[in-house]
């Protein structure tokens, strides 16, 4: 029996730049369910940076191979994308198990082989050359994963002993502890919490997380203000902070009996942040139990407000209007999406023109539907509120409830795009 390397060869290379081809053809699509499959991976506990981030890295991965794939680019020519080592650096620095980083680029193997031989099974070929294109495919990139996979976990481990022999880890590692415990700890733990960090539990606690955006903005900077934040709100005693990663500070802020206003409003007249720094406030708590629930509402303020990139509010509290409620909106984007649609119909769409309807229908229902009231707080006349606002009732697929109809604009308000119809 004679063989046909040649020609095989030839068609198998054929083969492999039509898969490249439905794969760059279905980027985007491939990117949001890659993303989504990883998402179910234990540890990232839906931080929206570290969703952000992961996002980027599979982008910045799926991107590459694609090329890699069309252009029969040699694995030993390639650079790491920024993004791919930027997460596993953020990894690193949360003290997230590196096995949660691995398990994602084999995830992303098997959807890439997967998808690929699904698309040469589409192909009129025979199972001769569709077999060899697979192995090909299947060689490719397994090359890629073990090559960027080890680069990233080199990069991961440095950090991870940068990090470990960093002042303040032990600290962290406490903090950790106390939030991820038995609901009710014991005397013993306590005391070694206390003895530990040297912060008392039996009083009232109010959480905040500063964070920045910037890669220019020094951890710290992040420390630095979130010791002048305390000194703002007359605390008394010192204050528990701890680093999680470079642009992230958690920190809690201890008083006694009487606790001073602490909104977001009056945190902001108060404190002057940084350029690039935001923060993110729980509503305070007593004990151990107040300790960790006011942590857990700053993290809901926190996810709130960086799930849009943006810059404003500066200050971000759990107390402030919608935030509680958005926060668990903000769990499962897709059914918002759905149900923000069903709600606002042309409303929901990511346009200047419906956004400045929205914005008018939200102030007048905050005014009790007075267009005097909502003219004077927008500075409009009377007659353009009348306008905009038969125009937005006019647009609304059904009256509903007036509850809803303010949830629901409340939602895109702080949401954005992330449930807007493009």
């Amino acid at each position: 029996m004679t063989t046909a390397t040649g020609p095989v060869d030839a068609q198998v290379r054929a083969a492999i730049g039509i898969v490249a081809t439905r794969f760059r053809a279905m980027e985007q699509q491939i990117i949001d369910g890659m993303t989504a499959g990883m998402l179910e991976i234990d540890h990232l506990d839906g931080d929206p940076v570290l969703v952000d981030l992961l996002r980027a890295s599979v982008e910045g991965n799926i991107t590459t191979i694609n090329h890699v794939l069309a252009n029969d680019i040699p694995i030993a020519h390639l650079q790491p994308t920024t993004a791919a080592v930027e997460y596993a650096l953020r990894l690193a620095q949360r003290q997230v198990p590196s096995n949660s980083l691995m398990r994602a680029y084999r995830i992303g193997e098997y959807e890439y082989n997967r998808l690929g031989l699904e698309f040469l099974k589409e192909l009129q070929l025979s199972e001769e050359v569709v077999i060899r294109a697979a192995s090909e495919l299947a060689r490719i990139v397994f090359e890629y994963i073990d090559w960027i996979s080890q680069y990233v976990f080199q990069a991961y481990e440095g950090e991870r002993r940068r990090w470990i022999g960093a002042e303040g880890n032990v600290l962290s590692s406490t903090v950790n502890q106390l939030l991820d415990g038995d609901d009710e700890p014991g005397s013993y733990e306590i005391e070694s919490f206390e003895t530990e960090t040297g912060y008392r539990l039996d009083r009232t606690h109010l959480a905040l997380i500063l964070w920045s955006s910037d890669p220019g903005v020094l951890l710290t900077e992040i420390d630095r203000a979130a010791r002048s934040l305390v000194v703002a709100l007359h605390s008394g005693a010192a204050p528990i902070i701890t680093a999680v990663d470079r642009s992230t500070v958690w920190a809690w802020v201890p008083f006694g009996k009487r606790v001073p206003s602490v909104d977001s409003a009056t945190v902001a007249g108060q404190v002057r942040l940084p350029a690039g720094l935001r923060l993110a406030l729980g509503l305070s708590g007593a004990g151990v139990a107040g300790f960790r629930r006011s942590h857990q509402q700053a993290r809901a303020a926190y996810d709130v407000a960086t799930v849009v990139p943006r810059t404003e509010p500066v200050v971000v509290g759990y107390g402030d209007r919608g935030i509680a409620v958005v926060s668990v909106m903000a769990r499962d984007l897709p059914s918002t999406r759905a149900w923000i649609r069903d709600m606002l119909g042309p409303l929901a769409a990511d346009t200047p023109g419906a956004e400045v309807l929205r914005a008018t229908l939200s102030v007048f229902l905050a005014c009790g539907e007075s267009h005097v009231r909502t003219a004077e707080r927008m500075t409009l006349h009377r007659n353009t509120v009348k306008y905009r606002i038969g125009k937005a009732m006019e647009a609304l697929p059904r009256p509903g409830d007036r509850m809803d109809l303010a949830l629901a604009l409340t939602v895109c308000d702080h949401l954005g795009s992330e449930v807007l119809t493009p």
